[in-house]
């Protein structure tokens, strides 16, 4: 295809986005968000997906089959813990008025300048190349597109640098990042035009691969099934569909850690996850559309792979490229730059977000910082600093994208686009110990992260980064091979001896065991200072304290209101500090909130760390003296830690005293039973043994009592012992079973003989009260598992009750059945009287220890209250249940299950 033709596409597809992005700034202004969707918001996310998902997957899956895929598995993992993790970030950085991830790690560790430059200059080392990569895929993609380099093998570098497209479209997004990413001075604001563009190209690329791919599929071959078909021929390609390839080097959960941490610590990721975030609620919604997303756009990987391993034999065109070239070789060229807009839109939406993600850390954490620490003649004379700040950033975005335009000049051709991409991956995972440390542990300490973070990132740096020197010439490749100096304990791939393991997952083990090691370790032993535990505390309860609103009775102190005004309105502007401060008096005098409210405002133009060097540096002629303000800071800090400490300690409290009162309410009802205990066991116990000394008493003072009366008064004497020995046993077996003493004989046994025997054993007690008892068990009744003596005592226990209850005359019905439906089989035993029932307030308490229906000292029937409490604890043991239906006048109905035996089951004793 016609060059022109592809520059005149090119330009009218980045003019659309010029459009967009204006439209949406425009809405904006008007008060009508466009981005204030959780649709728009999803989508931005998917800017992780650039050039590298457009281009390298299918490269990737030329080789590796589906290895590919831990890319991506990688974030949708992370989307599976958003509840947990990314929900406490958002919550965090719109609390704090973070502005990028260096400024996040900073603010959490005390607001450490250290911190955040490291973490800072780290990210530009570490993604130098990924954008190198999207600059290498759209010069590579365009040459094959023009017929300049059709097999795409010459890394996109066949044209100097004035006749370079890659180089033009590092400029085009240098303008756009300007325009859109730098109008306002407050970071922590949205970049709602920046937003809507990133969120269209991620429409764009999803329907460029998709429409490449059903082309491919359909167009090309007449299917999947005759695509696969055609490939099983081959026997270099039909080894993709196996899982060999994909786990031949091991690298897959190295891949897939790296992508999970990545997709959380990139500073895009970050801008467009947690600074772009408009409201918390969206969140949920994109934890399943942004995995949606990458599945779509993966769904055409291999079938691609494919089908360009079939057409280009032997590789004579570059896998990364097949994207592009399929279309062409099919003749169908628009499609082509359909395809090739597509994979513009993957890279241009990264350099657009990196580029304005890393001017900002850049502004924010390398050179505000020395700007105001340094104090310079000039600068003090400025006395509105918002202009300077939005040319650091300007200037910082021209030289990022220079410079990964540079490392693609220079080292481009060395790597394939997912190698450059994994060593930037591997760069950011380093910020991933302290991130999620931060919010978690309470105890990690600036010292610690600052410890583990440098040692992190220098050995990725010689592990992975200068072997990618080495690799473009740079460095000898002695290096790789001998290790420096010769020393072989020291090769890069090899570190102290460890072979064997391929280059991303070696780097990978020996850079996190030294940075999470020492994070943890200087942490264990460090001892912060105050303000550094109150930030930690504000990171980790995020959820549990809320920020408390400025309040007029809270201005005291000495620094004045016209004070931190005036230094508001030299870092963000006049209009700004009047908003903030119009409405109070300039002469009142401002404590430490006040000082706090200032310092978040200044944290959303230049990030937490620079703003507290601000505030002192700034007024250092005025009235509040450096130390003044500095002391007004940690006076901030005091507060926060104590009153969080108050807070914890007055729950703390709150829940023992409601525990106490809990407690004492118990002890109070344990008290009551005990004294109900006590009055019915001295009743129970005195009526007997009354009963025996009165008859024992008439038969010693009258031994010519008459025999015939004799044997009446000795029946009655031997009746009464029975009735006290029943009292005595029943506490007894309460005492043993709540003691665990009992001996259990669980075993397969006959219920309907245990039912029978109780019904005998109860049969006089019934004839005495003239009550009828019908018993009914069915003759099939299969063995049950329980203990045969405890099912009787249960049993017994339930007839004596419904005898206690029954009126003369009454019946009783005793029923054994199984209950359908239940899991396993089980059986289940019923006592039905006609005596006044149970009210449903006290059907659940009957069952406890003590209790009975009716007065203590009137009605109260005969017995401990025992009975039914014993019979439960059996039941429950025996793995069945008891309980009792009832409506008062009607009569009640006792039943209790136990689970049918196994078929085949041994008999045996359980203790």
């Amino acid at each position: 295809m016609p060059w022109p033709t592809i520059v005149a596409a090119s330009l009218a597809y980045l003019f659309v986005l010029f459009a967009i992005a204006w439209w949406a700034d425009a809405r904006a202004d008007a008060r009508r968000s466009v981005i204030a969707s959780p649709y728009v918001y999803a989508l931005s996310l998917a800017v992780y997906c650039t050039t590298w998902t457009f281009y390298g997957s299918v490269g990737r899956a030329a080789s590796l089959g589906i290895g590919f895929l831990p890319i991506y598995l990688g974030p949708t993992l992370l989307m599976l813990l958003g509840p947990l993790v990314l929900r406490k970030i958002l919550r965090i950085a719109k609390a704090q008025r973070i502005t990028s991830i260096a400024d996040f790690l900073a603010s959490r560790y005390g607001k450490s300048q250290g911190l955040g430059g490291l973490v800072a200059l780290t990210a530009v080392i570490g993604i130098t190349p990924y954008i190198a990569l999207q600059l290498k895929a759209v010069a590579v993609s365009f040459d094959v597109l023009s017929g300049a380099d059709p097999s795409g093998l010459t890394g996109g570098l066949s044209l100097p640098v004035v006749l370079d497209n890659a180089f033009y479209v590092a400029v085009v997004m240098a303008a756009f990042a300007i325009v859109f990413g730098t109008r306002h001075i407050d970071a922590a604001e949205h970049h709602e035009g920046m937003v809507a563009a990133i969120a269209f190209e991620s429409v764009v690329k999803l329907v460029a691969f998709l429409a490449v791919g059903a082309f491919v599929v359909w167009g090309m071959y007449g299917g999947t099934a005759d695509l696969f078909a055609r490939a099983e021929a081959h026997s270099e390609i039909r080894h993709l569909f196996t899982s060999a390839p994909a786990l031949g080097d091991g690298s897959w959960p190295t891949i897939m850690l790296l992508a999970t941490a990545a997709v959380l610590c990139l500073p895009r990721q970050f801008q467009v996850m947690v600074i772009e975030n408009v409201d918390e609620r969206h969140l949920t919604r994109a934890l399943w559309l942004f995995p949606l997303y990458m599945l779509l756009i993966n769904l055409f990987v291999l079938p691609v792979a494919v089908a360009g391993l079939m057409q280009f034999p032997n590789r004579a065109v570059d896998p990364d490229v097949f994207v592009v070239a399929l279309p062409l070789a099919a003749g169908d060229g628009w499609l082509a730059l359909l395809a090739f807009i597509g994979g513009l839109s993957a890279a241009t939406g990264m350099i657009i977000v990196e580029a304005i993600a890393l001017s900002t850390m850049v502004c924010n954490d390398l050179v505000m910082p020395l700007l105001l620490r340094s104090r310079s003649a000039r600068l003090e004379k400025l006395h509105d600093l918002s202009p300077l700040l939005l040319t650091i950033r300007r200037v910082a975005i021209v030289a990022i994208l220079l410079l990964g335009y540079v490392y693609f000049r220079l080292a481009g051709s060395a790597y394939a686009l997912v190698a450059i991409g994994l060593i930037s991956f591997a760069a950011v995972a380093q910020f991933a110990p302290v991130l999620i440390g931060g919010i978690y542990w309470i105890g990690g300490t600036r010292r610690g992260a600052l410890a583990g973070l440098s040692a992190g990132i220098l050995t990725w740096a010689y592990t992975l980064l200068l072997p990618s020197f080495a690799r473009s010439g740079w460095l000898p490749e002695t290096f790789i091979e001998d290790g420096p100096w010769g020393v072989e304990l020291l090769r890069p791939y090899a570190l102290f001896g460890l072979d064997g393991l391929d280059p991303l997952t070696h780097s990978l083990f020996w850079s996190m065991l030294l940075n999470i090691g020492l994070y943890v370790a200087v942490s264990l032993l460090d001892r912060p200072g105050l303000g550094e535990r109150a930030q930690a505390t504000a990171f980790v309860e995020v959820f549990q304290h809320a920020e408390a609103p400025l309040t007029a009775g809270q201005w005291r102190g000495d620094a004045t209101v016209g004070d931190l005004a005036r230094i508001v309105a030299r870092f963000l502007g006049p209009q700004r500090a009047e908003q903030a401060f119009g409405e109070l008096d300039p002469q009142r005098k401002a404590g430490a909130e006040l000082v706090r409210f200032a310092e978040r405002l200044l944290a959303g133009a230049i990030g937490a760390a620079s703003a507290r060097v601000a505030l002192a540096s700034a007024v250092k002629d005025g009235e509040v003296s450096y130390p003044e303000l500095m002391r007004m800071l940690d006076e901030t800090s005091h507060v926060i830690e104590y009153s969080r400490q108050l807070e914890h300690k007055t729950a703390e409290l709150e829940r023992a005293s409601a525990a106490l009162r809990a407690a004492n309410e118990r002890l109070k009802e344990l008290d009551r039973l005990k004294d109900e205990f006590l009055s019915t066991v001295t009743h129970e116990l005195r009526t007997p043994l009354t009963s025996i000394r009165a008859l024992t008493e008439i038969l010693f003072d009258d031994p010519e009592i008459e025999l015939e009366q004799r044997q009446e008064f000795l029946g009655l004497v031997i009746k009464e012992s029975e009735r006290l020995t029943r009292l005595i046993n029943q506490v007894l077996d309460m005492a043993k079973i709540e003691a665990g003493e009992i001996d259990w004989q669980v075993q397969p046994m006959d219920l309907g003989a245990a039912v029978e025997q109780a019904a005998a054993a109860t049969a006089q007690l019934f004839h005495e009260r003239g009550i009828a008892l019908d018993v009914a068990i069915p003759p099939d009744l299969p063995p049950v598992r329980g203990d045969y003596d405890r099912l009787v005592q249960v049993a017994v226990n339930l007839l004596s009750n419904a005898a206690k209850f029954t009126p003369a005359g009454g019946r009783v019905a005793l029923t054994v059945g199984l209950v359908a439906g239940t899991s396993g089989g089980e059986a289940r035993v019923s006592v039905t009287d006609n005596g006044p029932g149970i009210a449903p307030e006290h059907q659940a308490i009957v069952f406890e220890r003590f209790r009975q229906v009716g007065d203590t000292m009137t009605d109260k029937p005969q017995g401990t209250g025992l009975g039914l409490a014993i019979s439960k604890r059996i039941v429950e043991h025996l793995g069945g249940r008891i309980w009792v239906e009832s409506e008062p006048g009607t009569g009640a109905t006792f039943s209790f299950t136990v689970p049918v035996a196994a078929v085949g089951a041994e008999a045996g004793a359980v203790s």
